[in-house]
């Protein structure tokens, strides 16, 4: 039983002597890095072009909805002025009528606004799909723990920020025509 201990003893310091003529070695954590999510997007190829398509499309709703309000008071100066010249349960009816249009235009609206918030985001997370492969490599290659979003950390050195290289490999990796990347970006909403 002794012999053993002698003998492990004896391993242990035959090997530990290579290790103690070498100079002390500090393993570092892992890596953490930092990204500025909505800098990628408004930088890169990829994301200017989903950022486009979506602009184009608020655009088109925007126009759509100064016709309709330039419509409906068109239509509003037109009964107002009517009114002395109607019965007054004729006048009642027709401002009903037009208080009910109003009410369904303005329905339909908000719920093109909806889906227009609704295409932005499909759009933010297809585009975090693309990105997610270039994201696993640079964390592959740098051995890091965790890639964070800059503003969701309080202080942190730039130098473990990554966006640039980011959007560098990005844009190389995902050379495709801007009608590729964003379907249906022309098309409007009716």
């Amino acid at each position: 039983m002794v012999a053993r201990g002698l003998l492990a003893a004896l391993i242990a310091a035959a090997l530990a002597g290579p290790v103690a003529a070498q100079a002390p070695q500090l393993e570092l954590p892992p890596p953490v890095l930092t990204i500025d999510a909505d800098r990628l997007i408004a930088e890169s190829g990829f994301g200017q072009r989903l950022s486009d398509a979506f602009e184009m499309r608020a655009r088109a709703l925007a126009a759509e909805n100064r016709e309709i309000e330039a419509e409906l008071l068109a239509e509003e100066r037109e009964l107002t002025e009517r009114r002395p010249e109607l019965p007054p349960d004729e006048f009642r009816a027709l401002a009903d009528a037009f208080d009910q249009k109003v009410q369904l235009l303005r329905e339909q609206q908000d719920e093109k606004e909806r889906e227009l918030t609704q295409f932005r985001e499909a759009e933010r997370q297809r585009f975090f799909q693309e990105v997610a492969p270039v994201l696993s490599e640079i964390v592959r290659e740098r051995r890091a723990l965790v890639i964070l979003d800059r503003r969701d950390v309080f202080l942190s050195a730039d130098s473990i920020d990554i966006t640039d290289e980011v959007i560098l490999r990005l844009d190389a990796s995902l050379e495709t025509p801007a009608e590729d990347a964003a379907p249906d970006a022309t098309r409007t909403e009716d």
